[in-house]
């Protein structure tokens, strides 16, 4: 056991991490258990202990930040359940057409009354644009008003929302610019109350994969869906954008971006909060797109990631009580470690927002 507890004590230092140390990104060690659980299991290993209270560390979000910025996560990615999503990801398609609403069942599914305690008023479900916001409100409709000025929307243009959420572009677009939008989402939940908040505008929300559209739109865009694509699926997907978009329209998409091209995700990420994701590279994006779509313009708002993430844990915090009532012990440290270990990833740099402008070849 001391071995153990050496080992992981050794990788904490290069962090500047200690055990049972005072500041409020170390590690307080509950369970002597937790050194051996790491070496065998990895980051599932490490999410698992946490959500059973075998550490805890005050600053979660920082302890993230520092063990991403030293690395120490690949020091311990040789390990059963990451080889088992490597081999997973190389002889199946997690994302296949027969897989698709399996992560609105799982995640956008929990329950519209958590999502509605943790965003905004208009239940943006990715990060916000903070430049001169004050506040979360404010952050996500700049965020959206960016969009629609990277689509130079018109009266009248018909728009599709590939992963449209609970409706927020399509509700602020067809209001501020007299739009018609279609939105699809894989999640009941999300069409549901999507559909409510949209009621009496011009905005049709279907439950439906995007491989089966065929129709033409005069602009498209994809907010915080691309994600869910997968490796195997991105040409396919990139085929629907260039077979729906008008000549001379935009595609706009909205994603979470990492530095190296992979074909899985994060194995505690995968079994409790995106099952089947991925984040795509800049070459992975590349190589899907060839003599299909033009690059016009590509941003990176990654630290407006961080930001919104932090938001989102404190509404969390903030609505707790209330939401209880509904919601176990063991779901608030699951949630919590989600936001926390997302928001250090963006922090750390691991991982990236970008919002691309696209245009038909």
């Amino acid at each position: 056991m001391n071995n153990y507890k050496n080992t992981i004590q050794k990788m904490l230092g290069k962090a500047g991490i200690k055990i049972n140390g005072e500041r409020p990104w170390d590690i307080q060690v509950h369970n002597p258990e937790v050194y051996h659980r790491v070496i065998k299991k990895g980051s599932l290993g490490v999410g698992e202990a946490y959500m059973e209270n075998w550490w805890n560390a005050e600053a979660l979000d920082e302890f993230f930040n520092r063990v991403l910025q030293a690395k120490l996560n690949k020091e311990i990615a040789f390990n059963i359940p990451t080889i088992f999503l490597w081999a997973k990801a190389k002889l199946e398609n997690p994302q296949s057409k027969k897989h698709a609403f399996e992560i609105g069942e799982q995640h956008y599914d929990t329950g519209n009354d958590l999502f509605e305690a943790m965003l905004d008023k208009r239940m943006v479900y990715t990060t916000g644009y903070w430049k001169n916001a004050a506040n979360l409100d404010e952050a996500q409709e700049h965020k959206l008003q960016k969009i629609c000025d990277q689509l130079d929307l018109k009266p009248g243009q018909r728009i599709l929302d590939i992963g449209c959420g609970w409706g927020s572009f399509a509700k602020f677009a067809a209001e501020k610019y007299d739009v018609e939008v279609t939105g699809i989402t894989v999640s009941r939940e999300q069409a549901e109350l999507g559909k409510e908040r949209c009621k009496d505008l011009p905005v049709e929300i279907r439950l439906q994969d995007y491989r089966v559209l065929n129709e033409t739109f005069d602009h498209i865009v994809s907010i915080g869906m691309f994600e869910h694509v997968g490796k195997k699926n991105y040409r396919t997907f990139m085929k629907v954008v260039a077979r729906c978009l008008a000549d001379g329209g935009r595609f706009v998409l909205n994603t979470i971006g990492t530095n190296n091209s992979i074909n899985h995700t994060d194995p505690w990420i995968e079994k409790y909060i995106f099952p089947n994701g991925m984040i795509p590279s800049i070459r992975q994006i590349g190589l899907a797109i060839e003599d299909l779509l033009y690059v016009d313009h590509w941003e990176n708002h990654g630290p407006d990631y961080d930001k919104t993430l932090m938001a989102w844990k404190q509404n969390f915090d903030n609505n707790w009580d209330k939401l209880k009532k509904t919601y176990s012990e063991d779901f608030y440290r699951m949630w919590t470690y989600y936001l926390s270990c997302s928001a250090g990833s963006f922090r750390a740099r691991k991982n990236h927002l970008w919002q691309i402008t696209f245009s038909k070849c």
